[in-house]
């Protein structure tokens, strides 16, 4: 393992990004939205020991404050985020990992600033309108959304999970998502659900201009997530670029649940 990552806030034009940065080597970024770098802690050291690796967290959450808080988190303004952090550390041009809403970046960093990025891994990302039941799936969105905001908190983690096919005894979601909160944890899940899901899930990528990439796209699903809503559109988007995709250990978020099995797998991956 590494020692403590080097920290900073680096500006941009609407707010501060909270970024981290461990060991050497060719460059890694490992993204999440709204997942923040906390997440990738311990994919992040085990790449470490050669790699460069950079984790952030993204615009209006935990750590990376906005000016304008109500301002709406767009792929297109984390892209820009990324192609800002990977040009500061000076590093790349980098292999991307994103996963749920940080794949959704990702692809929008890679249409937007090709030469940035040598790999882009999707993993699971929520890309909803390139299902046929998007129309449906639009409406379970802004449901979810206006059951938050109303303050039903947990009926609308209910919903979220319905909607994405996650199955959790109802005991496991009470207690997840229904406990004690710290003001952060508020703050972050209103964001989430006020300012990121809706232009996250209705987001269309580029399909001709990512097809046409020199760039290498990769699309990965985990291999507990069948059934799942990311794992329809992982598929789908694997199918729209002609690529097959790829399994990765665990479900929607096995990088972090284990980071020792995902490390195995990514490595390989980027060996291929």
């Amino acid at each position: 393992m590494t020692n403590a990552p080097t920290t900073g806030l680096l500006p941009v034009p609407d707010g501060r990004l909270h970024f981290e940065v461990r060991g050497s080597g060719p460059l890694v970024v490992l993204v999440g939205a709204p997942m923040d770098a906390r997440s990738f802690e311990g994919l992040a050291d085990r790449l470490a020991a050669d790699h460069t690796v950079l984790t952030t967290d993204p615009r209006g959450i935990n750590r990376s404050p906005l000016d304008d808080p109500e301002q709406d988190s767009t792929p297109e303004l984390r892209a820009d985020d990324l192609a800002r952090l990977i040009t500061h550390v000076d590093a790349g041009p980098a292999v991307v990992l994103g996963s749920s809403g940080g794949a959704v970046s990702t692809l929008a960093l890679v249409q937007a600033r090709p030469e940035l990025v040598s790999t882009a891994i999707a993993h699971e990302p929520p890309l909803c309108e390139l299902l046929p039941d998007r129309e449906q799936l639009r409406a379970g969105t802004e449901d979810i959304i206006a059951t938050h905001l109303s303050g039903d908190y947990l009926g609308g983690w209910r919903k979220f999970l319905a909607m994405a096919n996650i199955d959790m005894p109802p005991e496991a979601v009470g207690e997840i998502f229904g406990g004690e909160r710290d003001a952060q944890q508020i703050a972050d899940d209103h964001y989430q659900n006020a300012h990121m899901l809706r232009g996250t899930s209705h987001w269309v990528p580029d399909l001709e201009a990512l097809r046409a990439l020199s760039t290498r796209v990769v699309v990965g699903i985990g291999e507990e997530s069948s059934g799942q809503l990311c794992e329809r559109t992982s598929k789908a988007l694997a199918a729209e670029l002609g690529v097959d995709p790829v399994l990765f250990p665990g479900d929607h978020i096995g990088f972090a649940e284990d980071p020792e099995s995902f490390e195995t797998r990514l490595r390989e991956v980027l060996r291929a």
